[in-house]
């Protein structure tokens, strides 16, 4: 008898877990309160608007539970880079596309989240003699 009442409190308490640990994912399904403390904290300390940018935050959480973030395969960001190139004049097209492919002497500097990312490619030319 003392054994089936282990058995049963045992089976109950288990059971009350895996409720809890139930509602407490789909209360917070994208990661727990560390991952929105972490996203308000970087909200302080970017060039956007902490409003804008908590929104934004809370819209991609949504979708990573929908598991709707996704990247682009590398040939569609290629794509997407020489395309800004196709913009500039014809003289300057080559050397746009040199510095998003990051071919020569090309740095990269910046983030998004900073308010850019800046290529700059140096061309050494030689002296004439």
């Amino acid at each position: 008898m003392k054994s089936a009442v282990h058995s049963t409190l045992a089976l109950v308490l288990a059971a009350g877990g895996l409720l809890l640990a139930g509602a407490a994912s789909a209360a917070d399904p994208a990661g727990g309160g560390t991952t929105l403390q972490r996203e308000r904290a970087t909200c302080d300390g970017v060039q956007q608007d902490r409003a804008a940018c908590l929104r934004e935050a809370g819209a991609a959480r949504q979708e990573a539970a929908r598991n709707g973030l996704t990247s682009p395969p590398p040939r569609v960001e290629e794509q997407n880079a020489t395309a800004r190139c196709s913009e500039q004049p014809a003289s300057a097209r080559a050397e746009c596309e040199a510095r998003m492919r990051g071919t020569g002497r090309t740095t990269v500097e910046g983030s998004v989240m900073g308010g850019g990312i800046i290529r700059e490619t140096v061309t050494p030319i030689p002296a004439k003699p």
